[in-house]
C-alpha cells in the first residue's frame, strides 16, 4: 500500500469513527431527551390527576350539598303535608259536627230580614246578648241549610288546599 492510500484509508476511517460518534451521541441524547420527555409527562399527568381530584372532590361536595337541601326540602315537606292533613280533618270533624247538628235540630240557621221601613237593624234599646242585632230574623228549611253548609264545607277545603299548594311553592322557590 501506498502513502497515499493509507492515508486515504486512514481518512475513511476517521470518517467512519466521526459519523459512529455522532451516531452515538445522538443515541445519548435521545436517551436523555426521552428521560426529560418523560419526566415531564410523568409531572403533567401528576398535575392533571390533581386537578382531576379536585374538580371530582368539589362535584362529590356539591352532590352532597344539594342532597343534604333536598332532603331538608323534603323534610319540610312532609312536616307541612301532616299540618294541612291534620287542619283538614279538623274542619270536616267540625263540618260533620254541624250537619249532625242540623239534623237533629239542636242547631237552626236564620238569615236576617232588613225593616225596610226603618233602614236600620240596631235597636234603639239595649237588648238581649247576641252579635246581631237585627229586628227580625227567618229560620232556614233543615234541607236548605244542609245545602248552605255543604257549600262552605267545599270553599273550607278548598281554602286549606290552597295554603297546602302555597306552603308548597314557598318550600320548593326557596
Amino acid at each position: 500500500m501506498t502513502p497515499l492510500q493509507k492515508l486515504a484509508g486512514l481518512a475513511v476511517l476517521i470518517l467512519l469513527l466521526m459519523a459512529g460518534a455522532a451516531g452515538v451521541t445522538w443515541q445519548v441524547q435521545d436517551w436523555r431527551m426521552g428521560k426529560q420527555l418523560s419526566e415531564q409527562l410523568s409531572a403533567q399527568s401528576a398535575a392533571h390527576q390533581g386537578q382531576l381530584d379536585a374538580i371530582t372532590n368539589e362535584a362529590w361536595r356539591q352532590q352532597k350539598a344539594e342532597q343534604d337541601r333536598r332532603l331538608s326540602i323534603e323534610q319540610q315537606l312532609a312536616t307541612q303535608d301532616q299540618q294541612h292533613s291534620k287542619e283538614l280533618s279538623d274542619a270536616q270533624r267540625n263540618q260533620a259536627r254541624l250537619r249532625d247538628q242540623l239534623a237533629t235540630a239542636d242547631v237552626r240557621l236564620s238569615v236576617l230580614i232588613e225593616d225596610s221601613a226603618s233602614g236600620c237593624n240596631v235597636p234603639t234599646t239595649p237588648g238581649a246578648v247576641g252579635v246581631v242585632h237585627a229586628a227580625r230574623r227567618a229560620q232556614l228549611d233543615p234541607a236548605h241549610a244542609q245545602r248552605i253548609v255543604a257549600i262552605t264545607d267545599d270553599g273550607d277545603n278548598a281554602i286549606i288546599a290552597l295554603r297546602a299548594c302555597q306552603a308548597y311553592v314557598r318550600a320548593i322557590a326557596r
